[in-house]
């Protein structure tokens, strides 16, 4: 997305997606990282959860496929649609040392 408008796309982002997501029984964490590059700031969201099916009940039955909220777009961002999905064992936060 645009560098300027990292600052308000990082408040909604942690207003829906974390928020979200932490509601949900079965997560066990979302955590955001944020890289500026140049004109633009990339986002990147990683949730943990206890089961596929905790999962599922957030992302739907194509849990490979990004969710993305109405708003997304008035921000500028360019959505990733592909979403990774990797079983771990511990509860850390995947963006720190």
């Amino acid at each position: 997305m645009p560098i300027q408008n990292r600052n308000e796309f990082e408040k909604y982002e942690y207003e829906t997606g974390v928020k979200d997501t932490m509601a949900l029984n079965g997560n066990r964490g979302a955590y955001l990282k944020i890289v500026e590059q140049g004109k633009y700031a990339h986002f990147f969201l990683c949730t943990k959860w206890d089961s596929m099916q905790s999962m599922i009940a957030y992302a739907g039955n194509q849990p490979s496929v990004a969710v993305t909220y109405p708003e997304d777009d008035k921000c500028g961002l360019i959505s990733d649609p592909v979403v990774v999905i990797q079983e771990v064992m511990d509860g850390c936060n995947p963006f720190e040392n």
